[in-house]
Order: C-alpha cells, then sequence, then structure tokens
C-alpha cells in the first residue's frame, strides 16, 4: 500500500522486492500502478515485474495506436499480474515479486510505483460488482464455475456508451492479454458500449474457471463513434483521464438442459396441432359431403340422366359477352369428354408433344381470335380458360420442379457458407461477426443462438402440411375428372394445383434459409432470409391473377427469371445502396418502367406487345384516349387497380431516392408485400361486388390471416439487434427472452409469421370455392 518515488536514468536501476503470504487454496492478484511525469518518447521508463513462473514488461509513456496510425499516450498505467496457482500445501506459503524500473535516459527521469494485493478478484454468481477501467488501466477477473452450474452468462453494463472497451472471456494462462492490440489474441471476445453478455459453458474451460477482461480501446470508430477529425499527422496525444469507463458485471446462470427440451417440445407440438385440426377439418368436410351425395344420389335417381347428356356451357352468353362465345365443341370440357384419341382418364398427364402450347397458339386465325376475346368488355371465366386443361396444368407443374431445382442450388452454398461463419466464430472467438441478441442466445453444439434457429421449424412443419392439403384436393380433383363429374369440367374455377405446390415448398425453403441466417445473423447474408420471401409474394399474386386468368397467366421461366433479377438487384444494394446515389437512381428508374409494363400488359390482357415500338403506341393511345377525347377507360376496375398500383409504386420509388435506406432487402421485401396485400384487398372488393359470396372456411382464414399478421408484424418491430449499426451499437438493443426462457421477440415472429403465412396461403386455396357450382360462362374476370 505504500507509494515509492524515485528517479532513474542510463547509470541509475532500481529493483523492488515485494513479500506477501498466501493461505493455502486461495487465489491471490497483485495489481501494480506507476506513473510517469515524463512524456519523452524517445528514453520512456520500463518497468519489468518478474514473479515465480513469468515476467511482465511494459514502458511509460504507453502508446497506443488509432486509425490512420495516430498515437496516443498516457502516462498512468496499472496492470493486474497473473495470479499464482493455488498449491495444496496445508499451510501459509510466502510469494516474492520483483519489480526492476530502468531508463536509457541520460537525465534523471521521476516515477512513482505502487503494488497492491486486490480484494475482490473473483467474481460470485448473482452478485453485481463495479469497478473503473482505462486503455492503460484495463482490469480482469477471475470465475470459478461452482459445482451444480454448467453455463452462465456474464453480463456487463454501462451508463455511459464511449469510450468505445472490448469484454473478453480467456482461460486461465500467462500471459493474460489485457491491452487493446492484444486482446482479440485468446479466447472470445465482444465490443460493447452500453451493454454486453457472453455465454460461457463449463465444458469450454476445462479447469472449470476463466477470467472476464476489460478492455478501454483508445478511440471509438470500433464501436460506431466518430473517426477523430484530423487524419495527417502523427501528433501524439495524451489523454489521461478522459477515457475511464465505469462498469458493472454480473454473472447469472444459463438455463438448464430441461430448459432446451421444453423448448423443443412447445415448438413441435405448437405446429403439429395445425395437423390434428386440418385432419379434424377434413373429417368434417367428408361427412357433410358423403351427406350431399347421398341427397344428389336420390335426387338424381327421379329425375333421370338427362343432366349427364345436356352440355353446360351452351352458345348462349350473357349479354355484353356476344364475342367469342363458346359452344360445346370449343370448350375444353366438350374437347375432353368428344375426343376419340383421349383414352386416358381425364386427369392423366403425358408428355407427348400434342401437348405442347405452340402448337395451339402459333396459328394467325388463333392469334386473331385471342384478340377479339381478350379485349372485350365484359370478360367471364370461360373465355380465359379455351385451353386443354391439361396442357394448361403442366405448364403450371413447371412452378412446382422449378422451384425444387433452385431451393437445391440455392440452400447448398448457403449451407455452407453458414457453417463456414459459424467456425470461424468458434476459432477466433470474435463475436462481433455475428448479430445475435446476445441476452437471449442459446448455444447447443457448435451453434451459437439455436433458439433463433429452432423457432424457424414452424415454416418447414407448415409448409409440408399445406403441400398435404394441396395433395389431397388434388387427388379428390382427379377423381372427380376421371368420373367426368359435370361440375369439375365445366362449373368453378379451374383447378391447376402446380403453383400451389410451388408456394408450399417455398413456405418451407423460407424457414431453411431463415434458419441458415440465423447461425451467424450479418449484413452480408440477409439476403438469404429474404430471397424466398420475394418468391413466395411472387407466387401469391400470380397465383391470384391465375385464379381468373388461367390461360394468360406467366409462364415459370419468365416468372423465375423475374425472381431472379429482384434477387441479383437486392445483392447490388446490399453492395453499392449504402451511399450511392447512382444506384438508387437506376433502381428507381428500372422500378417504374417496370410497374408500367406490367400494368399495361394486365390492362389488356398480354395483347399489348412490349417491343421496340411500346413507346410510339403508348404515345398514340394517350393522345387518343386522354388528349383528343378524354374518354371513359374501357376496363375501369382494372383501371382504378392500375392506378392506386402505380402510386404505391412510384411512392416507393420516391421514398428509395429520397431516403435511401439501409436495409435494401427489406425495402424490396416492403414493395412485395404491398403490392400482395392490394392485389388481395382488389380482387376480395371485387368478388363481392360481383355477387359472390365467402364461405366461412375461407372468411375464417382470413380474419386468421389479419390477427396472426398484426401479432406477428408487432414482434418484428421489436429490434433486438441491428447489423445496419456497429455490433456494439446493435448489442444495445439486445433484451432478455419473453417465452419459456429460451425464446425471445424474434423467434415469436418466427412463430407468427409461419402461421399467418399458413393461414395466407389456406385464403389463396379456398378463397373461390363458393363457384365450384357456378358455370364458367357466369363467373366475371376482374
Amino acid at each position: 500500500g505504500r507509494v515509492y518515488r524515485g528517479a532513474v536514468n542510463i547509470s541509475a536501476e532500481r529493483v523492488y522486492a515485494f513479500a506477501y503470504s498466501r493461505e493455502p487454496g486461495q487465489v491471490d492478484a497483485v495489481r501494480v500502478y506507476v506513473n510517469s511525469s515524463s512524456e519523452n518518447l524517445q528514453y520512456p521508463v520500463l518497468f519489468v515485474v518478474r514473479q515465480q513462473k513469468g515476467v511482465l514488461s511494459w514502458q511509460v509513456p504507453l502508446i497506443f495506436r488509432g486509425l490512420y496510425q495516430r498515437t496516443y499516450n498516457y502516462q498512468e498505467v496499472s496492470r493486474t499480474l497473473c495470479p499464482s496457482e493455488p498449491t495444496p500445501e496445508t499451510g501459509p506459503s510466502d510469494q516474492i515479486i520483483f519489480v526492476d524500473v530502468a531508463s536509457m535516459a541520460p537525465f534523471n527521469i521521476a516515477y512513482e510505483l505502487l503494488v497492491t494485493r486486490l480484494e475482490n478478484f473473483q467474481l460470485e454468481t448473482n452478485k453485481a460488482f463495479n469497478f473503473t477501467a482505462s486503455p492503460s488501466q484495463p482490469q480482469y477477473f477471475l470465475y470459478k464455475f461452482p459445482q451444480d452450474i454448467d453455463s452462465v452468462v456474464i453480463k456487463v453494463v454501462s451508463d455511459a456508451v464511449y469510450p468505445c472497451s472490448v469484454v473478453s472471456v480467456q482461460d486461465i494462462v500467462c500471459p493474460v492479454y489485457d491491452l487493446d492490440h492484444n486482446v482479440e489474441f485468446n479466447g472470445v471476445y465482444q465490443s460493447m458500449t452500453k451493454q454486453a453478455a457472453i455465454t460461457v459453458q463449463r465444458k469450454d474451460f476445462p479447469g472449470e474457471q476463466f477470467f472476464v477482461v476489460f478492455v478501454i480501446k483508445p478511440e471509438d470508430y470500433a464501436c460506431g463513434g466518430s473517426v477523430p477529425s484530423s487524419i495527417h499527422g502523427n501528433v501524439n496525444r495524451t489523454w489521461n483521464l478522459q477515457r475511464t469507463k465505469n462498469l458493472q458485471v454480473t454473472i447469472v446462470p444459463s438455463i438448464k438442459k430441461s430448459v432446451y427440451v421444453q423448448a423443443m417440445f412447445f415448438s413441435f407440438l405448437s405446429f403439429l396441432s395445425f395437423y390434428l385440426g386440418s385432419v379434424i377439418v377434413a373429417f368434417v368436410h367428408y361427412i357433410s359431403t358423403d351427406m350431399q351425395l347421398t341427397v344428389s344420389f336420390g335426387s338424381l335417381s327421379i329425375a333421370g340422366s338427362g343432366i349427364m347428356t345436356s352440355h353446360p356451357i351452351t352458345a348462349s352468353t350473357p349479354e355484353g359477352s356476344s364475342y367469342g362465345a363458346i359452344d360445346e365443341s370449343s370448350s375444353s370440357g366438350g374437347r375432353q369428354l368428344s375426343s376419340p384419341e383421349l383414352k386416358q382418364p381425364a386427369g392423366y398427364d403425358t408428355d407427348s408433344s400434342v401437348e405442347e402450347e405452340s402448337d395451339f397458339d402459333t396459328m394467325p386465325e388463333i392469334e386473331s381470335d385471342k384478340n377479339v376475346i381478350r379485349t372485350k368488355v365484359f370478360l367471364y371465366l370461360s373465355d380465359l380458360s379455351r385451353k386443354d386443361r391439361r396442357i394448361v396444368s403442366k405448364k403450371y407443374k413447371i412452378y412446382f420442379w422449378n422451384i425444387i431445382t433452385i431451393a437445391v442450388f440455392y440452400a447448398l452454398p448457403v449451407i455452407q457458407l453458414v457453417i463456414t461463419y459459424q467456425t470461424v466464430v468458434n476459432v477466433t472467438g470474435n463475436q462481433d461477426i455475428c448479430y445475435y441478441n446476445f441476452l437471449c442466445a442459446h448455444p447447443l453444439g457448435v451453434l451459437s443462438a439455436f433458439n433463433n434457429i429452432l423457432s424457424n421449424v414452424g415454416h418447414m412443419l407448415l409448409g409440408f402440411l399445406f403441400l398435404l392439403i394441396v395433395l389431397r384436393r388434388n387427388i379428390l380433383h382427379r377423381r372427380a375428372m376421371e368420373m367426368k363429374d359435370i361440375y369439375t369440367l365445366d362449373y368453378g374455377i379451374p383447378k391447376h394445383f402446380g403453383l400451389f405446390y410451388a408456394m408450399g415448398i417455398a413456405l418451407m425453403m423460407e424457414g431453411v434459409l431463415s434458419a441458415c441466417y440465423h447461425v451467424c445473423p450479418n449484413y452480408s447474408n440477409f439476403q438469404f432470409d429474404t430471397s424466398f420471401m420475394y418468391m413466395i409474394a411472387g407466387l401469391c399474386m400470380l397465383k391470384l391473377y391465375q385464379t381468373r386468368h388461367p390461360d394468360i397467366n406467366a409462364s415459370a421461366y419468365s416468372a423465375y427469371a423475374s425472381f431472379a433479377v429482384v434477387i441479383c438487384l437486392a445483392v447490388l444494394g446490399v453492395v453499392f445502396g449504402k451511399n450511392d446515389m447512382w444506384f438508387w437512381v437506376i433502381f428507381s428508374v428500372i422500378h417504374v418502367l417496370a410497374s408500367l409494363a406490367l400494368s399495361t400488359q394486365i390492362y389488356y390482357m398480354g395483347r399489348f406487345k412490349i417491343d421496340l415500338g411500346i413507346f410510339r403506341r403508348a404515345a398514340m393511345v394517350l393522345y387518343t384516349d386522354c388528349i383528343q377525347q378524354c374518354s371513359r377507360p374501357m376496363y375501369m376496375d382494372r383501371m382504378v387497380l392500375l392506378i392506386v398500383g402505380n402510386l404505391v409504386n412510384w411512392s416507393f420509388a420516391v421514398f428509395g431516392l429520397v431516403y435511401r435506406p439501409r436495409d435494401f432487402a427489406s425495402y424490396i421485401l416492403g414493395i412485395f408485400i404491398c403490392n400482395l396485400l392490394l392485389y388481395l384487398a382488389f380482387y376480395i372488393i371485387m368478388k363481392l361486388r360481383s355477387s359472390e359470396k365467402l364461405l366461412p372456411i375461407p372468411l375464417f382464414c382470413i380474419v386468421a390471416t389479419a390477427v396472426v399478421w398484426a401479432a406477428a408484424l408487432y414482434f418484428f418491430f421489436q429490434n433486438l439487434s441491428s447489423w445496419e449499426e456497429s455490433p456494439a451499437e446493435s448489442r444495445e438493443k439486445n433484451r432478455p427472452c419473453i417465452l419459456l426462457g429460451f425464446f425471445d421477440d424474434h423467434d415469436v415472429w418466427h412463430f407468427l409469421s409461419a402461421a399467418a403465412l399458413f393461414f395466407s396461403f389456406l385464403v389463396l386455396l379456398t378463397l373461390d370455392d363458393d363457384l365450384d357450382t357456378v358455370r364458367r360462362d357466369k363467373i366475371p374476370v376482374f
């Protein structure tokens, strides 16, 4: 406790010997404080501390280097000596420490020396400890695992954001790396502003104890702070007291293994309950259908078989649709019933060249027929379901097979990459690579945050359940086609299930890729989490459009090519979207032009050719319809939807130009989701306007979708981390678990969003079930 003062030069060196006794089994730590008023970097004072098993040395002024080779000098330095290991001796043992003070200066340099024993070197479980540290006065403490605890969480908090600090967990080895330039050489570490948390497991430390090291950095740029204004010159800066930081460390037990088991059971049972509910609904539907068939069979036996020989769609069509009326020979049902060469069941698909669409669409008279039919003022479903059902169904099956291929080729490199990320984190100990919610990150095996991965199981389970539901519908439809059921052939919305299968695969892959992203969430791999969300939103819009436009929907090749362009733009946005104005200008122009081109295709039912002459034709249409004579649009409903849709998309483009959001992937996803919601709202409004009904099941699904999405979005916007900021700033947003002591807010978002997407898919699957008994020439197109 005594302060020693003296002076040294090239011919005068000082050696101090400090002796102390240690009790058996006790860990003693000694701290050495030195100070020198000299700022002469040519002749620093050298301090060498010799212990029984190690040597520690430093100089004063102590020099730290910052960005652009800046140097920062400190005259006050205090270091904790590496504690000697407890010995099995029965009595007290004597320890001795030598401190050598020297300098090569030709003149005297004064110094001060203080050696003290630390009273609170060993941290205790569930007991907060407060202390102060600075760049030249780092601190570290010892923690031993109690017998009944296998995992602990080290929680560190501070009232001040800056100075930037580093928290490190190191094994019991000497020397301890406790300076800014070497703290990253050993153990696990993370940068910190106001909050940090590191989970430590007993199995990682054979000695069942470790050091917790606290280092203050000389500059704040590593924590997101501002870079010092001057970047020129190597001017020495002396900061003694300005960069001290008050810290509080608390070590608390982590969760037990039983909580992992409970969380797994909860995750699987929660979503398996959806399977049970689906079985109950299917059973009720089977019973009610069986009763209806019994009643129908009785009435049919009275009425005779006349209804089976009548033609459901005749030459008479509703008023306003006399163009392109469908007679019995041109309807798809008529062809399937009358073609003598089709001996297979109606639901059977072959690979013969007869089924190629080009055989039907290349003749000029058919092209002119398309123009006549699709440009009618009042279109009905029978006008847009003229192609052979097998050909169209085969066209939509390509969506399913293509998305499986895309999923395999996309997911395999992603899995390899995130495994590499996790390996780098485990090997280097750098926990600034991944943006976890460290206050609720539960490791399992090599995974750092198993809870964030487990919570994605809902996407996979519900995606598979949706595939089973679609498969059941598909099987029932095939049976009805084989029986040549009149309601299946010529009534209701034509049933094509390829897009539904693709949606189910996309939902499962969203779960897989979201889990991959959460293996190591950061700025560069966020696109993995969003890529299949783009595809889900796009497939849902395509499915909605296909419902009433089965003959003119986009092919799988063009649709997936469009998704590929979107994902390429997302990657470019990650690279260039932060500050480059030119990228946002180009993207906004592409966005607006794509919106206009798609609107034109939708308005003219695909009969407006997009080629080099499109600008001349568009100008002609604008001149004749808007300037020469301001006439009412021919297709008013379509025009209203497209005007609103274009206003929304142009607003997104302007927003991107003005604010240039850093999270470009979420920005694109917002565009997709807004367009999908707008189209779905338009579809439901038009359905109700056309005096169509919403049956109980789709109505329930719509309500459930709205409620679950609202709850999911609430948890989504509870930001628990953000790779838009530095790792240390992101940790300020970390929060404890809220569900079962295992899942955080983002995990709840995963659970609810999986359920919400499942209900959304069911809405699209069941929305038009009320039309199953309505003739197709009575179903309007909108």
